[in-house]
C-alpha cells in the first residue's frame, strides 16, 4: 500500500525518512480554520482534514495528516507573522513550561485511526539579547511557538516532559505503532 504524507513541513519529511518510510509527499490544501475548542480536539481534527482532504483522490493509498500545536495559558500560540512577534512569543515562553499537541490522522480504505500526544516543554529563563540573538538566526520564523527544539533552539529549552519528536511535530514511538495497525511497516521491517 502506498503511503503518502500530506504534508509541506520538512520536519516531517525529515522524520518519515528518519524511520526509513517510502513515501509520496502531497501537502494538504485543507481549510484550517476552525471554532475555538480544546487542544486536543482541534489537533486530532486538523489532522483528519489534512488526511482526508488527501485521501478522497488517493483511493488505495495510506495517508497521514498531522497538526502541531503550542499551547500555553488556554491559547495556542501558533507561527510568528514577524520579528516583533516572535520576540513577544519567546518572552511568553521564557522561564515557563507549556504544552505541545501534536495530533496525527492515519487513513486507509478501510481504517481510521487518529490520536494525539502532548509533551510539557520547560524553557529557560531568556534575556533580551538571547532573544534577539535567536530571532537573528531566522529560524524561529516559521515554527509554532517561535523556536525548533531539533536545532538552535534547543540551548532555550531546560526540559522535555514526554516524547521529544512531538515537538518537532511527529511523536515516531506513537506514530510507529499506529502505523503498523494500518499495516505499514518500514522497508527495514519488511
Amino acid at each position: 500500500m502506498e503511503l503518502i504524507l500530506a504534508s509541506g513541513s520538512p520536519r516531517r519529511r525529515e522524520m518519515f525518512d528518519l524511520m526509513g518510510l517510502s513515501y509520496t509527499l502531497r501537502p494538504s490544501d485543507a481549510d484550517e480554520s476552525l471554532p475555538p475548542c480544546p487542544p486536543a480536539e482541534m489537533v486530532e481534527t486538523l489532522a483528519q482534514r489534512k488526511a482526508l482532504s488527501v485521501k478522497k483522490s488517493a483511493p488505495g493509498c495510506c495517508v497521514v495528516g498531522a497538526d502541531t500545536i503550542v499551547y500555553l495559558d488556554g491559547k495556542i500560540i501558533g507561527k510568528p507573522a514577524d520579528e516583533a512577534d516572535a520576540a513577544r512569543i519567546l518572552r511568553l515562553l521564557s522561564g515557563r513550561t507549556h504544552a505541545v499537541y501534536t495530533g496525527v490522522a492515519i487513513l486507509t480504505d478501510t481504517k481510521r485511526i487518529v490520536f494525539h500526544e502532548i509533551t510539557n516543554v520547560t524553557f529557560a529563563a531568556l534575556s533580551d539579547a538571547e532573544i534577539a540573538d535567536y530571532i537573528a538566526s531566522g529560524e524561529p520564523m516559521d515554527k509554532a511557538g517561535a523556536y525548533g527544539v531539533q536545532g538552535i533552539g534547543a540551548v532555550l529549552v531546560e526540559k522535555v516532559d514526554g516524547c521529544y519528536f512531538n515537538v518537532i511535530g511527529l511523536p515516531i514511538p506513537t506514530f510507529y505503532k499506529k502505523l503498523a495497525e494500518a499495516g505499514i511497516l518500514p522497508a527495514w521491517r519488511r
